[in-house]
């Protein structure tokens, strides 16, 4: 059931299924979520079956400011507090100690959790309504199938499960990929996923540098190895192995996304823009794109250096992976 996200009787009406324990998929600044009242196991349990998704794998809550975020937590390290007051609403998410009794299924069992406010104005609309439902939280990850390519349009959720889910309509999603997430549960900021914001304008905030994912990180939603893959295989390659490939066999079934078109032309080939900002906004719907004209593999130029294109270097190298090792969707 599609909603038009700019009809404030359409918010209510998707905050009151939150509110008796249903799915709505709700727009992000980032992609749009499948979400669910955090603060009930059995409706979190709906988003694990709808998805596929395993049920360690946690989850991501979603509250409309930081007062809303409080009731979550155990406590609030104070680079938590500092990140939250610089980048919320925004696509940044912390890991904090978890309060006893909160969103233990949508934390995956851990004594951690996930939160993020986000800027979308659809978001803000549906988090406050509910709030007033009385529910604290929507727990959320990507509105698509485990391990699939996220959502950033709500006809790319409607593609993914049946006609009665829920899906509030609030347009193209601004950013189009995942937010940072940052572990800031055990003394020192981790960088977990890395997002649109740099690891610079993070560590301006925190004061000091963010250290790299160890093994003994909490989990995170969206940091599997293999991630964000089409059905298509998807590799990674220079353009001079781009060009050798495409002149040595003229494939056939070979879609390119490249920021330079070929001098041998593919036969379906796509621009990726030169800005990383506009790169992030656009991948996922140009994965999504070609893999529905049926090709069977997309061949992607590397992403260029500079920490500015660290988070679709990241999404770009999981959509890789999920073939490179055999982990398949």
């Amino acid at each position: 059931m599609l909603l038009n996200g700019a009809d404030p009787a359409a918010v209510r009406q998707a905050a009151e299924a939150l509110a008796r324990g249903a799915l709505v998929a709700l727009p992000t600044e980032t992609v749009y979520g499948l979400g669910a009242r955090a603060d009930d196991d059995t409706a979190v349990a709906q988003i694990f079956a709808a998805k596929g998704r395993p049920a360690d794998h946690p989850l991501i809550v979603h509250v409309p400011d930081m007062a809303a975020a409080e009731p979550f937590a155990a406590r609030l390290p104070e680079s938590a507090r500092r990140l939250m007051q610089a980048f919320w609403p925004g696509p940044l998410t912390v890991i904090v100690p978890r309060a006893e009794g909160m969103a233990a299924a949508a934390a995956g069992g851990q004594d951690t959790v996930g939160l993020r406010c986000p800027a979308h104005p659809v978001a803000q609309a549906l988090l406050r309504e509910a709030l007033r439902l009385g529910v604290r939280g929507v727990a959320a990850p990507s509105a698509n199938r485990f391990g699939r390519v996220s959502p950033t349009h709500a006809a790319h959720v409607r593609s993914e499960f049946d006609e009665s889910l829920i899906i509030l309509d609030g347009g193209d999603c601004e950013v189009g990929i995942e937010s940072s997430i940052i572990d800031c549960s055990r003394g020192h900021p981790v960088l977990l996923r890395p997002g649109v914001l740099t690891q610079a304008q993070i560590e301006a905030v925190l004061g000091e540098p963010l250290r790299a994912r160890d093994t003994a990180a909490p989990r995170a939603s969206g940091t599997l190895a293999a991630h964000y893959a089409p059905s298509a295989v998807v590799r990674l390659l220079s353009l001079t192995a781009i060009e050798s490939g495409l002149a040595q066999e003229a494939p056939k079934g070979v879609a390119v996304y490249s920021r330079t078109m070929p001098a041998r032309s593919p036969e379906v080939w796509r621009p990726m823009p030169d800005d990383a900002r506009a790169a992030a906004h656009d991948l996922f719907a140009v994965l999504r794109e070609l893999d529905e004209a049926g090709v069977r593999e997309i061949w992607v130029e590397d992403p260029p250096q500079g920490a500015a294109w660290d988070g679709v270097r990241d999404r770009l190298s999981r959509a890789a992976a999920a073939f490179a090792t055999g982990a398949g969707n």
